[in-house]
């Protein structure tokens, strides 16, 4: 196994992280229960370690993490607002490095589909959309219903992945809600792939991005929600 890095020392280094802790850093909610369940983890947590480990693809074949950073940002094209990612692993595969960008989920939303976001369609808003359109391989603008967030943060690994000339990037959704809240949202951003979304299973998302795309719905352990 790899050695493997947290730059954390324990929850409360996400904590402090937090745009608005006060708001966001709450029993039951995405932002504490993710930290806790990955920082109680020598590794991946056991569901996440499970997906990738049934998954064949020689890109990801061995994968082991090797760097842990929360509230990871990444720059975009167009604009002055980042992706801010819930966590970013560096990990490594038989391949080489694979970047994965982290989003957890309890209850909440992934925000605005992208035809709200489009409302005031800026001259900026269509430089970042055509860029993340590249990034992720599609050819077409996506549906207006689909939700903006899955698609900067797919891009946000893809570009990542550019930086570290990996091979391959993954977005992975890391949700703890048991009645699945969001994952129809996940599975119609899976099918711009031609995908038929599976929770627990890593898979393709299309041949045509800049890095191997991947997606991933990881479901966490509930009892993290009592942390």
């Amino acid at each position: 196994m790899p050695l493997y890095t947290r730059l954390t020392s324990g929850p409360d280094t996400w904590r402090a992280l937090l745009a608005d802790p006060e708001k966001q850093w709450r029993v039951g909610y995405s932002a504490r229960t993710l930290a806790y369940s990955w920082e109680d983890s020598d590794g991946f947590p056991t569901e996440v370690a499970a997906a990738f480990g049934a998954c064949s693809d020689p890109l990801l074949a061995g994968l082991e993490p090797v760097l842990l950073v929360p509230e990871f940002k990444v720059p975009l094209p167009g604009g002055q607002r980042a992706s801010q990612n819930d966590a970013f692993v560096l990990a490594r595969s038989a391949a080489g490095p694979v970047t994965i960008m982290v989003e957890g989920k309890v209850r909440e939303s992934f925000g605005p589909t992208l035809g709200e976001w489009l409302t005031d369609a800026s001259r900026g808003k269509r430089t970042r959309l055509r860029a993340l359109e590249k990034a992720i391989g599609l050819a077409a603008r996506p549906e207006s219903a689909v939700r903006y967030q899955l698609l900067h943060r797919a891009a946000s690994a893809v570009i990542t992945g550019e930086q570290y000339r990996a091979a391959a990037a993954v977005m992975l959704v890391h949700s703890f809600s048991q009645e699945r809240a969001g994952f129809a949202d996940y599975a119609a951003f899976a099918r711009l792939f031609g995908v038929d979304a599976r929770e627990g299973v890593v898979q393709r998302l299309g041949s045509a991005s800049a890095v191997p795309l991947f997606g991933v719905w990881a479901v966490g352990d509930p009892a993290y929600l009592e942390r």
